[in-house]
């Protein structure tokens, strides 16, 4: 903070939690509850990386720095988590969860039209087909099933493919190299090899749309930014696609998993979701916010005095914004650690806050709820296939989840007619 010295503030600073206590897997770690008791507005803290960062874990400190200008995302979305991080490598162009500004603005406003409300609702049908057509054939080839590798990861997979225009033979890999990509501990030759197999990917997927723009939403934004009066390139065209498709289906895969497997721990919760699917548009949330997906918050650096509380902190220094902590903030979410799906929690931070909230969260809503309305009804004797206690989750990855969701049910469970 503004006036503290290096040595002061190295002797003060602990350790940012990464590790979750045994046997809470669904809660962010423990030592998080503590800063936020604390009430301090940001506490300085060894990150993973080799830097220290200003941790904010409040829910109405986090919610509120993020609307900062004075913050730069230029190293999100959590580098400081990410061992052997390169702090200096060049940012690639189209890189929007990274850019700040008239560029970032730029390319939000062009992709802005394709996640409209009325757009995604578009959708809606297809993601129902889909969804019922992966749990028919769940269904057709028997217990037990892994719920994340034949339902949960394909869903968004295919849904991210149609939007995009990105053809669903290439999901095996662009699934596998996202996986090495979000790791915080590969080794780094490892992750530039699949960021360049994706990235490659979708610049050639670029070029061919570019000569011949389809109806599809590169094709569209190819169209859209020509009558701007400035086309994108190619190597922007390849990174915002990337992007796009990493987002668009590996939180939305993880949630799936995660939210089930946490519902399958408080049966009242799920029973009360079978009974009454139009509980589904609350569960949603909830889920968001009870397991938070981006598990170890989104880095900034600030550009020029940013206040935190009643703090300030002057240009240069790194913060995290630990949304998985301002989500259990029990001033905001009384009995923030239980689920209650129920509760209104469309406040939560789960999609971020300020000018990089998450683009797609309305697409992301529409998959979940659709899963939460079909999934557990047409399947009523779901339950775990293997003890609680083997079940791997993703420890060491950006986006939170399970490696494996083994499933079994009895037979037959199809008693609804699909709908």
């Amino acid at each position: 903070m503004t006036g503290e010295t290096a040595s002061d503030a190295d002797a003060a600073a602990g350790r940012f939690p990464t590790a979750r206590a045994a046997g809470c897997p669904f809660d962010p770690p423990a030592e998080f509850a503590g800063l936020r008791e604390r009430d301090k507005a940001a506490e300085r803290l060894s990150c993973p990386a080799g830097i220290d960062a200003h941790v904010v874990s409040s829910y109405a400190h986090v919610r509120s720095v993020l609307t900062e200008p004075t913050l730069s995302s230029r190293w999100a979305p959590s580098l400081h988590v990410v061992v052997n991080s390169d702090f200096e490598r060049p940012l690639e162009p189209g890189s929007i969860l990274q850019l700040d500004g008239a560029e970032h603005t730029r390319l939000r406003r062009l992709l802005t039209p394709e996640f409209t409300v009325r757009r995604v609702q578009a959708m809606r049908p297809y993601i129902q087909r889909l969804i019922d057509e992966r749990i028919d054939a769940m269904l057709a080839a028997g217990a037990p099933a892994d719920l994340y590798r034949d339902f949960a990861l394909p869903i968004p997979s295919q849904v991210i493919c149609e939007l995009l225009g990105v053809p669903y033979e290439d999901r095996d890999r662009f699934e596998r190299q996202t996986g090495v990509m979000l790791s915080v501990d590969r080794d780094p030759a490892e992750v530039a090899v699949a960021y360049d197999e994706v990235t490659q990917l979708m610049r050639q997927l670029a070029e061919d749309k570019t000569a011949e723009p389809t109806d599809d939403l590169l094709g569209r934004l190819i169209v859209r930014a020509r009558e701007s009066g400035r086309q994108l390139s190619i190597p922007e065209l390849g990174t915002l696609g990337l992007s796009l498709l990493v987002a668009g289906h590996e939180t939305t895969a993880n949630m799936i998993g995660l939210s089930t497997l946490a519902l399958l721990r408080r049966p009242d919760q799920l029973e009360a979701l079978r009974a009454d699917p139009e509980l589904a548009a609350t569960a949603v949330d909830e889920m968001l916010r009870y397991i938070s997906p981006v598990q170890f918050g989104l880095l900034r650096r600030t550009t020029g005095d940013t206040p935190v509380g009643d703090d300030t902190l002057d240009a240069g220094q790194w913060l995290v914004a630990a949304l998985a902590s301002a989500n259990r903030d029990e001033t905001v979410f009384p009995a923030a650690d239980r689920i209650d799906i129920g509760r209104p929690a469309t406040a939560h931070l789960a999609f971020g806050h300020g000018v990089h909230q998450c683009l797609g969260q309305q697409l992301a809503r529409v998959e979940l709820r659709e899963v939460f309305a079909r999934l557990y009804r047409r399947i009523p004797t779901m339950r775990l296939a293997v003890p609680f206690e083997d079940i791997e989750f993703k420890d060491n990855a950006l986006v939170y989840g399970v490696r494996a969701l083994p499933i079994t049910w009895d037979e037959p469970s199809d008693t609804e007619d699909g709908q």
